[in-house]
């Protein structure tokens, strides 16, 4: 059953990402013709705005723009990807012209090299003068275009902060040149590299051979992902691999997961309100997009801040959910549980007080703040007479 609500929602989704598709005609002084293009807009898109959008461009977009739309779609409206401008181009019998090779670099040349221009030259300036995106850019490619999409990572000045290649078709030396040209890198770059089983076994080789070489990088500004899937063809595993690609380019833009609360908020050295800080501005230094950092978020990282017993993390993260939430009582309670469990009474007391004033969160029980202001209560009487009696023996 919920498999079937499963595969209901993503039908749905995808049916009303078709329906938001134009179909636009660019004009290509590079390759002397008319190119027809299909784009699909982030919804709730807003030209007016000042929200930006990654760019996804989807080489053999004749069959390809349709599964990306959709997945991309799926995944944003479960948070895991931030929406994005995709722009498919159409090529139908201009294909094997656009990706016309070096047989010894396999490098683009000739036809291939003019279209090579016309993406960087004319089309991405199009793109970017037309709609609200951010400075990061995703190229797609299948087959003989996820070879040519290769040839960008020569550039001197990146095209592409992302790389998705789909069973490329490598020629030539090219996929020995990948590995040594991502060494070079200092800013960051995301590529990732899928085969199958029954992949053709002439690409599947190569592609294992580029995946060895790939692995053996010693560069933190690269991240790499390989899929090697089981019973899929050339053809079949391209939604599997869009899938994986786009969940794993986005990842740190997803909301905090067991995994990374484990393996890195946990041991973290420092409070942990600058872990998170800090995730969220890469976030926008990655994408060009301001996250906010929710409640939920901050209530996961508390969570660890008591794992730890964190009394420092605990207050800052408390400080923290109060200047972004203002409204909410969670900053503040934690601020008191922080005074508190320090053993400032008097200050906690104040706090849970003020935090009764202002709006519910779902995981605070009120009834429990005031159990809290009458318990410390007592301890201030409690505290009081003890301060007389000593008083009273001085005398």
């Amino acid at each position: 059953m919920k498999k079937t609500i499963f595969l209901v929602l993503a039908c749905l989704i995808c049916a009303s990402s078709f329906a938001q598709t134009t179909y636009q005609e660019i004009s290509s002084a590079k390759l002397n013709a008319v190119r027809k293009l299909k784009v699909k807009l982030p919804k709730n898109y807003d030209a007016n705005a000042d929200e930006k959008y990654p760019v996804i461009i989807v080489f053999d977009g004749d069959y390809l723009f349709e599964p990306v739309v959709g997945q991309i779609d799926f995944q944003t409206y479960f948070d895991n990807m931030p929406g994005s401008i995709v722009v498919g181009i159409m090529q139908g019998e201009n294909r094997f012209y656009d990706g016309y090779y070096d047989p010894t670099t396999g490098l683009p040349t000739e036809s291939g090299l003019r279209f090579h221009d016309f993406v960087s030259d004319e089309l991405l300036p199009y793109i970017d003068k037309k709609y609200n995106t951010s400075k990061f850019r995703v190229a797609v490619g299948h087959d003989n275009m996820g070879n040519l999409i290769n040839s960008y990572l020569f550039k001197e000045v990146l095209d592409f902060q992302a790389y998705v290649c789909i069973s490329p078709d490598f020629i030539g030396s090219l996929n020995n040149f990948i590995s040594k040209r991502l060494a070079l890198f200092k800013d960051d770059i995301f590529y990732y590299l899928a085969t199958s089983e029954k992949d053709i076994p002439q690409l599947r080789e190569s592609i294992l051979s580029t995946n060895a070489q790939i692995k053996a990088l010693d560069n933190q500004n690269v991240t790499y992902y390989f899929d090697d899937f089981k019973d899929e063809n050339h053809y079949t595993l391209v939604t599997s691999a869009l899938a994986r690609s786009f969940e794993k380019i986005f990842d740190i833009y997803n909301p905090l997961r067991e995994k990374e609360l484990e393996e890195k908020v946990l041991p973290y050295e420092g409070t942990l309100d600058n872990y998170l800080t800090d995730r969220y501005k890469r976030i926008e230094k990655l994408f060009g997009i301001k996250k906010e950092i929710s409640e939920a978020e901050i209530e996961k990282v508390i969570k660890i801040a008591e794992q730890r017993e964190d009394l420092k993390s605990l207050g800052k993260l408390g400080a923290l959910a109060n200047k972004l939430h203002p409204e909410s009582l969670m900053g503040t309670y934690y601020l008191a549980q922080s005074a508190e469990k320090l053993g400032k009474t008097k200050k906690a007391k104040k706090l849970y007080e003020s935090a009764l004033t202002l709006n519910d969160v779902s995981h605070i029980n009120r009834d429990f703040i005031f159990s809290k202001i009458d318990e410390l209560t007592v301890a201030d009487l409690d505290e009081e007479i003890d301060d007389n009696d000593d008083d009273d023996e001085e005398n």
